[in-house]
């Protein structure tokens, strides 16, 4: 399974409308390429930045998958973010496979 994780600051006043944007239009946009099965939103609750900090964790089955939204759907959506958001953001990108997974007997 592959993650691509992206990381958002975003300006205190727009957080809440940039969040409704996100979950209603964005998200959708991005998992009706077909490339992906979810996606996860997640709020850090511990930073060093001072604007609130989002991570969105789209999962796929495979490098093809990505390389497929990468090369076909991620320009349109970026630039229609950065254009809507023009400022008031921060974003980094990482690409993580999973290798492993560790659970707690009850």
């Amino acid at each position: 399974m592959i993650t691509y994780s992206v990381e958002i600051a975003i300006d205190p006043g727009t957080e809440a409308e940039w969040l409704a944007w996100m979950q209603q239009v964005h998200i959708p946009d991005v998992l009706r390429s077909g490339c992906f099965s979810e996606c996860r939103v997640h709020k850090v609750l511990e930073t060093e930045r001072t604007e609130p900090t989002y991570v969105l964790q789209y999962r796929c089955s495979s490098l093809a998958d990505y390389h497929r939204y990468r090369d076909n759907f991620a320009p349109a959506r970026q630039k229609e973010h950065s254009e809507r958001y023009a400022g008031r953001f921060r974003a980094s990108r990482q690409l993580l496979e999973d290798v492993g997974e560790l659970r707690v007997e009850s």
